[in-house]
């Protein structure tokens, strides 16, 4: 197992993981962005029409190893 860190971009800023999570595998880490985002997003998309939300993941050096990205639009077709 080793430790990874998610750093959260969303409309409020950046916000770093100081904390990071143990995580045996890749898929764990996909698992672990997939929580994150779907919380994040949860509680932004319903407040407007248009959300992007990135998760970096650093290792336990504090390299980057992989960037994930949501982005949310909405349009209204008014006649």
């Amino acid at each position: 197992m080793s430790r990874y860190y998610f750093d959260l971009h969303n409309g409020d800023g950046s916000l770093k993981d100081e904390m990071g999570v143990e995580i045996a595998s890749h898929a764990g880490i996909v698992q672990e962005v997939a929580k994150i985002m779907s919380e994040i997003a949860r509680d932004e998309i319903p407040t407007t029409n248009r959300a992007t939300i990135s998760v970096t993941v650093r290792d336990e050096k504090g390299e980057a190893i992989s960037v994930s990205t949501l982005s949310f639009n909405s349009e209204w077709f008014e006649a």
